[in-house]
């Protein structure tokens, strides 16, 4: 149960932050015909990027021991800060999500590893928390495809500012993970 409710507490901040990627898509104005093409590169980058990620918590999880734990904690509150500060280039961002929206080849794999590293960060905190990757990468797969094919759908209807707020609301949920697992960390439960 403890494994299942701190996988929800990660995949509803991807959520929001792949919603705020495909919705910026969707302003853009991406054609019908490439989203589907986008949803699944999306899925792939960010259900991919976990995996590293877990890969690496686990290997440092079996060296840190009991402070594994922490560590986890700690990447999942710098993400979360990342996501929130202030003076993040949105016009860079913007291109790379337009140039992902049309690339063929090996700029995909550049590209779509500029807009995951959030996804990374995720994956690694699960692989120090001792979360099953299978478990783990499975529901972020289907968040990351789902989500991605409404922002795209949505997106030139919800506008730019509320895309903006669910990129500043997985901010603050990746922090509120951060600290309700270190209150039950705490408290030994």
């Amino acid at each position: 149960m403890r494994q299942l409710l701190i996988t929800a507490g990660l995949l509803l901040p991807l959520g929001l932050d792949t919603f705020a990627l495909s919705a910026a898509l969707g302003v853009a104005g991406l054609r019908k015909e490439d989203r589907l093409r986008v949803s699944l590169l999306f899925t792939v980058f960010e259900a991919g990027m976990p995996i590293l990620g877990i890969l690496l918590g686990q290997a440092i999880g079996k060296v840190a021991g009991a402070w594994a734990g922490y560590g986890g904690i700690l990447f999942l509150a710098i993400a979360g800060a990342l996501l929130l500060r202030p003076g993040q280039d949105e016009d860079a961002e913007g291109r790379r999500l337009k140039l992902l929206a049309q690339a063929r080849g090996l700029a995909v794999i550049d590209l779509g590893l500029s807009i995951s590293v959030d996804e990374l960060t995720v994956g690694f905190s699960a692989g120090l928390l001792a979360i099953p990757i299978a478990f783990a990468v499975i529901w972020i797969a289907i968040q990351a495809f789902l989500v991605a094919q409404a922002g795209m759908r949505f997106g030139d209807r919800v506008g730019e500012e509320l895309r903006e707020r669910s990129e500043k609301a997985a901010g603050v949920a990746l922090i509120s993970v951060a600290l309700i697992l270190l209150a039950l960390k705490l408290l030994g439960l």
